[in-house]
């Protein structure tokens, strides 16, 4: 009963860091992606993430499309993940350790937040093509740069854009080749 409760506490831990670690790689990849800026949901990972981000990012300014100030909170936040779930394993890790460790989950975390969002525009390209709304101009401004290059490749089938498949398939691929250890890989 102990150990299903403290797996319990620690999903839930790594859950949260989680959560925080997405709402701030999302304000990086949108920023990066160009994403329309008044879109709702752009307006939302703004608001989010503005009260910390925002303070440091008096000290560091944008460079081109690049947010390194929500870069640098992204990582502190891993870090502390690293460390938390370290702790609750009662496990010492050194910090270029928890460094290493903690660019490897921001790494596994972009390709996975990736695989989803493509996951989720394959469906409404399917379903419905040409349906706009928030969410999906959104993920179409955060997947282009990736399914532009598949589509030449692969053009549109019968109406149908298969080009999120293959790449789908790749970050997947290159999920299973990073070298987090399985204890932070949830």
């Amino acid at each position: 009963m102990a150990a299903n409760s403290s797996n319990a506490v620690i999903f839930l831990i790594a859950a949260l860091f989680d959560i925080a670690m997405c709402v701030f790689l999302l304000r990086v990849l949108l920023q990066l992606t160009s994403a329309h800026f008044h879109n709702p949901i752009s307006q939302l990972i703004w608001r989010l993430t503005n009260p910390v981000s925002g303070r440091l990012a008096r000290a560091l300014p944008r460079w081109r499309r690049l947010d390194p100030a929500s870069a640098i909170v992204l990582l502190a936040i891993a870090m502390i993940y690293v460390r938390v779930v370290a702790a609750c394993y009662n496990l010492s890790l050194g910090w270029p350790e928890s460094c290493w460790i903690a660019i490897l989950k921001v790494a596994s975390l972009t390709l996975n937040l990736y695989t989803l969002s493509l996951f989720a525009i394959a469906i409404i390209s399917w379903i419905g093509p040409g349906v706009s709304n928030p969410a999906a101009n959104v993920l179409w401004s955060l997947n282009e740069p990736l399914l532009r290059p598949v589509r030449r490749l692969l053009p549109p089938i019968s109406g149908l854009d298969l080009s999120p498949i293959p790449v789908m398939l790749a970050l997947q691929f290159a999920d299973r080749l990073l070298p987090l250890p399985g204890l932070f890989h949830q």
